[in-house]
C-alpha cells in the first residue's frame, strides 16, 4: 500500500513539473503558428533537409566511394540547355547542373554545421570564462577578439586558406577561425548581466562551485541570443564559403559545391548577342537554391527568437 502511495505521488509530482513545459511548448508553437514568415523558413529548411538526406536517390552516384564527383557529359566548353538527360542542363565543361545542385545541398548543410557548431562551442567557452572571471583573463580574451574582428572576415579567410592549402576542409577551418570572435563577445556581454542577479549571489553564497554557477545558473539565462545568431550565421556561413569555392580556394574542380557551380558560369551569364539569355541556367538555378537556402535560416532565426528569448515568452 505504502509503496503504490509513493508511486502515486512520484507520478503526481512529475505530472505538476511538466505541465509548466507543456504549457510553455504550447505558447511558444502559438507564437510560431502567427508567423507565416516563420513557417516559411522552417518549410523552406525542411525542403532542402529532405533534398540532402533523399540525395542518393533523387541522383544516384555514378562512382560510389566519390558521390560528391559532378559527372560530365564530355569536354566541351559551352554549357548545353535543359534537356530530357540533363534536367537542368550542364555548366561549362558538361557538368550536370541538376547533380551538382542536389549533392550541393548536403555540402551546404555539411559547412554550415561544422563551422557554426564549431565556432558556437569556442566562443561559449572564452565568452564564458571572460565574463565570469573578469580582470586579466577578460582583457586577454577581448583584446584577441578585437585583433580578429579588426580585419575583414572574407580577407582573413583568404588569408588562411592561401596559407593552409586551397580545399574544402581548409575552407571549414578558416570560417571557423575567423567566426568564434562574434560568439565570445555576444556571450560575453549577456553574462556580464545576469552574473549579477541575486540568484547568482545566491549561488556563489550558499558555497557552488564556479563550474556549476556558469553551467546552471548564467549559461541557461546567457545563450538565447547566440542560439539565434546560430541560426542566422548558417546562412551567412555558406555564402562565405560559396564565395572562396568562385574565388577558386574551396572545393576542387567537379566537386558539388553551389559556389563552385556559379563559378562554372562566370563566362557565360550572357549569352550571345542573339540569345544572351541562352545560358539562364548556368547562374540562376545555382544562384536560387543559395537564396531560398540563406533565405529559409534566416527566417528560421526569427521562429527561434520567439521560441527561445525568454523576455518575449512574457508578452
Amino acid at each position: 500500500m505504502r509503496e503504490a502511495r509513493s508511486k502515486y505521488r512520484f507520478w503526481n509530482e512529475f505530472g505538476k513539473s511538466l505541465k509548466p513545459r507543456v504549457e510553455e511548448l504550447k505558447f511558444s508553437i502559438h507564437r510560431i503558428t502567427k508567423s507565416p514568415l516563420s513557417l516559411v523558413g522552417l518549410a523552406l529548411i525542411l525542403v532542402f533537409a529532405l533534398v540532402a538526406i533523399l540525395a542518393p536517390q533523387l541522383a544516384p552516384p555514378e562512382r560510389l566511394h566519390e558521390p560528391y564527383h559532378i559527372p560530365r557529359d564530355g569536354y566541351a566548353a559551352a554549357p548545353q540547355p535543359p534537356s530530357a538527360d540533363h534536367v537542368f542542363g550542364t555548366t561549362e565543361g558538361q557538368y550536370d547542373v541538376y547533380y551538382g545542385v542536389i549533392w550541393g545541398t548536403r555540402t551546404a548543410f555539411r559547412i554550415g554545421f561544422m563551422v557554426v557548431g564549431a565556432t558556437m562551442l569556442i566562443g561559449l567557452l572564452l565568452g564564458s570564462l571572460a565574463g565570469y572571471y573578469g580582470g586579466l583573463v577578460d582583457e586577454i580574451i577581448m583584446r584577441l577578439v578585437d585583433i580578429f574582428m579588426s580585419i575583414p572576415t572574407l580577407i582573413l579567410a583568404m588569408a588562411i586558406v592561401t596559407a593552409l592549402g586551397h580545399s574544402l576542409d581548409n575552407v571549414v577551418k578558416a570560417l571557423i577561425i575567423v567566426g568564434w570572435p562574434i560568439y565570445a563577445r555576444l556571450i560575453r556581454g549577456e553574462i556580464l548581466q545576469v552574473r549579477e542577479q541575486d540568484y547568482v549571489s545566491a549561488a556563489r553564497a550558499v558555497g557552488c562551485s564556479h563550474v556549476l554557477i556558469i553551467l546552471k545558473h548564467i549559461l541557461p539565462n546567457s545563450v538565447y541570443p547566440m542560439l539565434i545568431l546560430a541560426s542566422l550565421d548558417i546562412g551567412a556561413v555558406v555564402l562565405v564559403a560559396a564565395a572562396l569555392s568562385f574565388l577558386g580556394l574551396g572545393a576542387p574542380v567537379g566537386y558539388a559545391d553551389w559556389g563552385q557551380m556559379v563559378s562554372f558560369a562566370r563566362n557565360w551569364i550572357v549569352g550571345p548577342p542573339q540569345n544572351p539569355l541562352a545560358y539562364w541556367h548556368t547562374i540562376t538555378i545555382p544562384g536560387l537554391f543559395m537564396l531560398f537556402f540563406v533565405l529559409g535560416w534566416n527566417l528560421l532565426g526569427d521562429a527561434f527568437r520567439d521560441i527561445l528569448d525568454p523576455r518575449l515568452r512574457r508578452r
